[in-house]
């Protein structure tokens, strides 16, 4: 209740007393006693003037993008039955990756039944959670004697995501990745009949419409669709083992961030896979995904099941990890299934020729995937 200027003027109070009394000097104990009363009024005072407010804090957006800066708005309303005095809200901020941080903001007397607003803004560095709160009502008395403070909104906690880049989707044909899944999906066999078209020289003879050809004066043939990137796995290897530093496993939560919200903007079937049986799918995969690695760190612990995903058409796999020597690595190297086609990310090491994606930097990470895909623009995107 009493602050230290509130103490200080206590003790002063009663040194002040007791020398005044010992030596018989009225003054001193006048004045003693002046300084004991001062602190006894103003803890009364603080105690009559507290303020009788209900708040609602909102946090907005929910779930930030690191380097973002995000905004915290409270709203008040005024519950005493007289004017209020001028008081301060004081919010603890602690941040992922720093130490706490004390909001304050001066709130002027407010009538009665009235509603006020304020805000802070709440800057972001890194990734993980942010814990707001507790929110307190604090107000002191002129001489900063004494100082009371009450909770009125308890702690929350807003999300952290991880940076995510827009990348493009491989599509068939273009870029070594489109080439190799084209071949796939040829391998795979013809898809939906899509329609008739004039026979060329080299189309199989197998493919004529010889009814259809009877009622023209072309022979005609049938066009089948191709089954397209219908389906992305993302994998994370998380195991501490694996990484040489943190920015190497910064680095790999990037990546999947970044997979997973471009695969499900395409309209891919998109799940996510990591360690402590984490495995994510469905509607809401990006959100979910995005709160998974706003707190992961590096386990230990086995990553869920890699089963064949249902679905029909061609699908990506997409191991995330250090190097070529993980067991993450060998894991998703050693899936046989006709319709899938593994990619390999490093973050620590070149990820060479082939379907890989070396991922030493986020530069370097991006333009390894341009390269793959064969295609053009790549944005930084908020989750």
């Amino acid at each position: 209740m009493l602050t230290r200027q509130g103490f200080a003027a206590v003790a002063a109070g009663v040194a002040a007393i007791v020398v005044g009394r010992f030596f018989a000097v009225v003054e001193l104990f006048v004045i003693g006693t002046a300084f004991v009363a001062a602190a006894v009024v103003a803890v009364v005072l603080v105690r009559v003037r507290r303020p009788r407010v209900a708040a609602v804090r909102w946090a907005h957006p929910s779930v930030l993008v690191a380097g973002d800066t995000g905004r915290v708005d409270l709203h008040l309303r005024h519950l005493g039955r007289m004017r209020s005095t001028p008081f301060e809200l004081v919010e603890t901020v602690q941040r992922a990756g720093s130490g706490a941080h004390v909001a304050r903001l001066p709130i002027s007397p407010l009538a009665v039944g009235a509603s006020s607003s304020t805000g802070y803004q709440l800057p972001t560095s890194v990734r993980g959670i942010v814990e707001l709160g507790p929110l307190r009502a604090e107000v002191r008395d002129p001489l900063g004697i004494a100082r009371l403070s009450q909770e009125i909104v308890g702690v929350e906690e807003v999300t952290v995501a991880p940076r995510a880049h827009l990348l493009e989707i491989p599509q068939l044909g273009q870029g070594l990745l489109g080439t190799h899944l084209l071949e796939r999906a040829r391998r795979l066999g013809p898809g939906d009949f899509h329609g008739l078209r004039e026979y060329v020289d080299g189309d199989e003879p197998r493919s004529i419409h010889w009814k259809a050809s009877a009622r023209s004066e072309q022979l005609l043939v049938k066009e089948h669709t191709v089954e397209g990137l219908r389906r992305c796995t993302v994998v994370l290897d998380a195991d501490p083992d694996a990484y040489r530093d943190a920015d190497g496993f910064e680095r790999a939560i990037v990546a999947a961030a970044s997979l997973i919200h471009s695969a499900e903007r395409e309209g891919l079937t998109t799940r996510f896979v990591t360690a402590g049986g984490v495995d994510l799918r469905g509607p809401d995969v990006v959100v979910n995904t995005l709160r998974v690695l706003a707190r992961l760190r590096p386990s230990a612990s086995s990553p869920a099941r890699l089963d064949r995903e249902p679905g029909e058409g061609l699908g990506l796999l997409i191991s995330i990890t250090a190097t070529h020597g993980t067991g993450a690595w060998r894991r998703a190297h050693g899936i046989v299934d006709p319709t899938i086609t593994v990619v390999g990310v490093t973050t620590d090491e070149r990820a060479g020729s082939g379907l890989n994606v070396s991922a030493r930097s986020e530069g370097e990470f991006l333009d390894s995937w341009r390269q793959l895909t064969g295609r053009g623009r790549l944005d930084l995107v908020g989750a």
